[in-house]
């Protein structure tokens, strides 16, 4: 029998029992004795070993095979000495390395330094930390034509990256190199413009434009050119000759689905073919009241189709906290700390794209709890909660919190805010400040944070899935980081608006609210246009301008939608509003894909393209928006 076809199931549902694993191991350290926990450890490797040797790949099988063993003899003594645990979690993450081996179409690494050890000796420290990209997919299932759940399994992907360095930066050639060096470490650098010999010259360099070949997490990337002295800007843009030419491999994404939802499928198909043939019959008769109800009933049924498809691309957020424990365990040996996770909300589902985006950004905000926020002990917790159409994840600890003045005096510091508009930031606005570029809380630089990389990422990558940031802390009562996020990115809710006579949509998730003002309540303060909402004074900015179309002149009454950027509520102006509506979001390809503050496009039943735009990095990149805080409209009265 041809196994091939079954690699990628091979490789998520492997992925799913290593997570299984190091949860297990982390559990067992705590109760050495639990039988229950040893023969669930046992049945892991069993089932990889299993697995791997059915596939033919010959070292995982024999490592999870020599693991097997020596797990079998702690089920008969019924005890795992805490000197073996260390060995079982770097025979794990040897495990994990050659998954990755396999899932880069590379050979096996070599097991027999780790073979050689002996649990009681010092373990071979394989990998440092689990890895991010773990799926989960069931193998047995898939052969028996029984799918149960869903996943994507992550494999080395070719994009172009794009590097952009501030105008200013002085050696801005070397800077170059540097980023060239940074990426050849990510990866494969395939090409890049300039090239290094050209670099190695003193060409002046303002942006670095290269095509990379690699399997990290792009946030991972992006940290690592963030770090960079001059490194202002990175995006990512997919191949599309992949795309176009269909050479990717489309088994890399493997979805189960629960056979209860696949017969509700069969069903909606079978009713919806039924309605097809009404409305013909209606059409053809002219039956204009058998048309409506049959278009009523329609519509129904697609709501009912979209429901259902949302479900099955749903998983629950324990496939990415699993990791966890073992994480916070490591951080917690490393750092001399003694931290206790508590994990709640893990079945909470979540949409299959956004989990795998959302995944870097958590890993982050756990590290940065136990790093920053536990100071000698504590806890740090992670929950989640539906919130209609909204999922909240948190990330709190009972640390020492954060201090909003010490921030505010950093931002006076560095330049970024004048001494009056510090003093003007509520505290919420004042402990955002921290997801700006560079800005870091830590007083001293450790190998987990406080190189001001990381919060500036976390903020833009969930932003990007159209959700939003928030940070809640006092000194002495602890931190809680809460991240807002749509269930799903491909069928939306839009605010449809009319600007310099187009169409144009915004998703729902970045509208806090619209407006009818009055035009003469907007006032004038030096170059910036201002509006009073209740005691708060709010900038307005104008959507035309943004997107560099002719603006028409506001009458009696201005249209504006009231956005949050920065952890500021801002007006946008717009012509007039067209109503909400769900709408289904298709990706830009290249090149609009490269145009700043457009997210997607969605058409309309005319036929009309849409473009729906990212409000916030529409204003943010287009340098529209600025620290100036209101306070000082003495016009406004």
């Amino acid at each position: 029998m041809d196994m091939s076809q079954y690699r990628g199931l091979f490789l998520s549902e492997t992925r799913e029992h290593i997570n299984n694993l190091n949860q297990l191991v982390v559990t067992l350290e705590q109760k050495p004795g639990n039988r229950e926990t040893i023969d669930a450890l046992f049945r892991e490797a069993h089932s990889i070993k299993g697995m791997a040797a059915t596939m033919g790949f010959d070292r995982t099988a024999q490592l999870s095979h020599h693991l097997e063993d020596l797990l079998d003899g702690f089920r008969d003594s019924g005890e795992v000495p805490s000197s073996t645990v260390d060995y079982l979690l770097a025979g794990i993450d040897l495990l994990d390395g050659l998954l990755d081996d396999l899932q880069s179409n590379q050979s096996e690494r070599s097991i027999d330094v780790f073979l050689a050890e002996t649990p009681h000796g010092k373990p071979i420290q394989v990998a440092e930390t689990p890895k991010d990209n773990q799926g989960e997919c069931s193998l047995a299932a898939a052969i028996e034509q029984e799918p149960e759940a869903s996943t994507v399994v992550v494999e080395a992907n070719v994009f172009q990256v794009l590097v952009d360095l501030a105008e200013d930066t002085p050696a801005s050639a070397a800077r170059g190199i540097l980023i060239l060096r940074e990426l050849e470490k990510s990866g494969v650098l395939m090409s890049s413009k300039p090239d290094l010999s050209t670099l190695r010259s003193g060409a002046p360099c303002q942006q670095i434009h290269a095509w990379l070949r690699t399997s990290l997490n792009r946030m991972l990337i992006e940290e690592a050119l963030l770090r960079i002295s001059g490194v202002v800007k990175v995006r990512f843009i997919d191949d599309r000759r992949i795309q176009e030419g269909g050479d990717r491999d489309e088994g890399t994404h493997t979805i189960r689905v629960r056979t209860d939802l696949l017969d509700q499928f069969v069903n909606l198909s079978g009713e919806l073919i039924t309605n097809r043939y009404l409305l013909n019959t209606a059409t053809a008769g002219r039956d204009w009241n058998q048309l409506t109800q049959t278009l009523s009933q329609t519509s129904r049924l697609i709501d009912d189709l979209y429901h259902h498809v949302l479900q099955a691309r749903l998983m629950p957020l324990e496939n990415i906290t699993g990791r966890l424990p073992r994480i916070v365990r490591d951080l917690s040996r490393k750092t001399g700390k003694k931290v206790t996770l508590h994990l709640t909300g893990g079945e909470v589902g979540i949409d299959r794209a956004i989990l795998e985006e959302v995944t870097a950004p958590l890993v982050h905000l756990v590290r940065n709890a136990v790093d920053h926020g536990i100071e000698k002990e504590g806890i740090v917790a992670v929950s989640a909660l539906r919130e209609k159409d909204l999922v909240l994840i948190e990330v709190a600890d009972n640390g020492k919190g954060m201090d909003p003045e010490p921030l505010r005096q950093k931002a006076v510091d560095r330049g970024l805010l004048t001494s009056p508009q510090a003093t003007a930031l509520s505290d919420r606005d004042a402990l955002m400040l921290v997801c700006q570029p560079g800005f870091s809380t830590a007083e001293e630089i450790t190998e987990i944070s406080g190189r001001g990389v990381g919060m500036d990422v976390v903020k833009a990558a969930v932003s990007k899935l159209g959700g939003t940031l928030e940070i809640l802390s006092s000194p002495g009562q602890g931190s809680r980081f809460q991240m807002r996020l749509p269930l799903s990115i491909a069928i939306i809710k839009i605010l449809l608006v009319n600007c310099a006579g187009q169409p144009l949509a915004m998703p729902i998730s970045r509208v806090q609210r619209t407006l009818d003002l009055p035009t003469s309540e907007i006032r004038n303060s030096g170059q910036k246009r201002v509006f009073r909402l209740g005691e708060e004074v709010v900038n307005l900015y104008s959507l035309a301008e943004a997107l560099g179309l002719p603006e028409v002149a506001a009458g009696e009454t201005t249209w504006v939608v009231l956005i949050e950027i920065q952890g500021r509520r801002v007006g946008l102006q717009v012509d007039r509003f067209l109503g909400q509506r769900e709408a289904f979001v298709k990706s830009l390809g290249f090149p609009l894909n490269l145009l700043t503050g457009l997210s997607g496009a969605t058409v309309e039943g005319d036929g009309q393209v849409v473009f729906i735009i990212d409000p916030q990095s529409l204003i943010e990149d287009g340098q529209l928006f600025t620290n100036d805080c209101p306070g000082e409209f003495d016009a406004l009265s």
